[in-house]
């Protein structure tokens, strides 16, 4: 399993190394999925959506070079016949999967049918996470609300056994300071890493790395 779980995307040169490495060729000879299906669930995702896609909002994620690049909605997949989507899954070198909600996120990974094929495609596929897209392969995911799911659903698919906390003392996000994210860890029963957006989690066959040109902390029980 081959997963880079960044806070905002491949914000700096070490971050950008890691996934060429993971990938194991330049990222200009490989193929892209980007997943926006999260970031619906928060105010003007649409318009998030297309900003993200075209590389004006935020740190480098789609526009990154790749050789080709396409988007997978899972909302639609439910819809439509698995041998239209899930061999081009199978041929995918990196499965770019954007932020937003985790508990949405979660759920359409789930109703999909995306969630049982991520094991067996992750053996071959890089799997890069940007926030809520990186949280929800953790042991922890948080919800806006702003959705009309079940208040039962999974934040979170568990694929590895630790919490993340991304954004961390970031200016627009006052719960994010440091202090506030210690006691949210303390709550919590696994290790917890709290990221901010110059860092990420690399995880290789179970090895987790801290990739960083910024700040970071793990909170251990």
């Amino acid at each position: 399993m081959k997963l880079l779980l960044t806070s905002a995307g491949i914000s700096n040169t070490s971050i950008r190394n890691a996934l060429v490495e993971l990938l194991g060729k330049p990222i200009a000879e490989a193929s892209a999925l980007f997943i926006p299906t999260a970031i619906y669930a928060i105010p003007n995702g649409a318009d998030l959506s297309r900003r993200v896609i075209r590389g004006s909002l935020g740190d480098p994620f789609c526009e990154l070079g790749w050789k080709s690049l396409g988007v997978l909605e899972l909302t639609a997949l439910p819809s439509i016949k698995q041998e239209l989507w899930v061999p081009m899954l199978r041929e995918t070198d990196a499965l770019l999967v954007g932020g937003g909600d985790c508990q949405y996120l979660c759920y359409w990974m789930q109703q999909s049918g995306l969630a049982d094929l991520l094991p067996y495609l992750l053996q071959k596929t890089v799997y890069v996470g940007l926030s809520a897209g990186s949280m929800i392969m953790t042991r922890f995911g948080t919800t806006y609300g702003n959705h009309t799911l079940p208040a039962e659903s999974d934040k979170s698919l568990g694929l590895v056994d630790f919490a993340l906390h991304p954004h961390l003392d970031h200016e627009w996000l006052p719960d994010n300071s440091l202090a506030s994210l210690e006691k949210l860890a303390a709550t919590l029963p696994v290790s917890s890493y709290a990221i901010d957006d110059q860092t990420a989690i690399k995880v290789t066959d179970g090895t987790v790395e801290v990739i960083s040109e910024g700040y970071w902390k793990l909170f251990t029980h």
